[in-house]
């Protein structure tokens, strides 16, 4: 039997990066991995390293190209490339483009055409705004079919009161779930 194809598509919120990197790592035993990444997070170079190196690493971990441009994100649907998708980390940015059909970064896209497939997309939220500016698009996601969400906690509610952070430890796990249909819980957890 081969494995599932997992897109992972990886959007700005730089500080989560090795976490998740860390995790995909695992990742591959189970699945063959499709990176495909935001405009931001190819192209930005921030204090938790250059753009060219994360996008070297996925390439390197999952033997493909990444998917860089819209233009190549829109077959995924028509092609069947994927049979789940994961925005990990998704930023407050692309929860507010996902809830409100906004197709404008490679990541967008890659969910728009999956979704026509009506296959599942795993969400790990990481933004300081979850719990003010963008709980609604938060809320909106929850309430639509074929989105499931890493659990998620509250990373620092004394300094960051608003901000949210998916446990990337049970990726894995809400994979697993969300090609059964369901989402892993319990989705909010307890502050660490």
């Amino acid at each position: 039997m081969s494995k599932p194809v997992l897109g992972v598509c990886v959007t700005g919120s730089f500080c989560t990066f090795e976490k998740v990197f860390a995790q995909l790592e695992g990742l591959t035993r189970h699945f063959s991995l499709l990176p495909i990444f935001s405009f931001n997070a190819a192209g930005l170079d921030t204090r938790f390293g250059k753009a060219a190196d994360h996008v070297a690493r996925l390439k390197q971990l999952s033997g493909r190209d990444p998917i860089l441009t819209i233009p190549q994100a829109e077959p995924i649907g028509p092609k069947g490339m994927t049979d789940i998708l994961a925005v990990v980390p998704c930023t407050g940015n692309t929860l507010a483009k996902l809830a409100h059909s906004i197709v404008d970064t490679p990541v967008t896209m890659a969910v728009k055409s999956h979704l026509r497939n009506g296959r599942p997309v795993v969400v790990g939220v990481s933004t300081n705004d979850a719990l003010a500016g963008a709980a609604q698009n938060l809320a909106a996601l929850q309430n639509r079919k074929h989105y499931y969400f890493v659990p998620y906690r509250q990373d620092n509610s004394a300094k960051k009161p608003t901000s949210l952070v998916a446990d990337f430890s049970r990726l894995e796990e809400t994979l697993w779930r969300a090609l059964e249909g369901k989402q892993v819980q319990p989705m909010v957890l307890g502050e660490t």
